[in-house]
């Protein structure tokens, strides 16, 4: 592992968590979610993403780890 934010992240998804930018942010300081689940992925680990609709329009990224009990 790279570092102790991929390991907290990758923690969290295996307990079948999910995660979005903000609740990275607010959890492990992480304000670039979507680079750290990149280098999960590039690992191997097999991590979905899910857009979720915002008030305003937009979407955001909610990640997760599909098949983990």
């Amino acid at each position: 592992m790279k570092t102790s934010q991929q390991q907290a992240i990758l923690k969290t998804l295996e307990a079948g968590e999910t995660l979005t930018p903000l609740t990275a942010l607010n959890k492990f300081g992480c304000f670039r979610l979507g680079a750290r689940i990149c280098e999960l992925r590039a690992q191997g680990h097999n991590i979905t993403t899910d857009k979720q609709p915002t008030q305003s329009g937009g979407y955001f990224a909610e990640y997760s780890m599909r098949g983990i009990k």
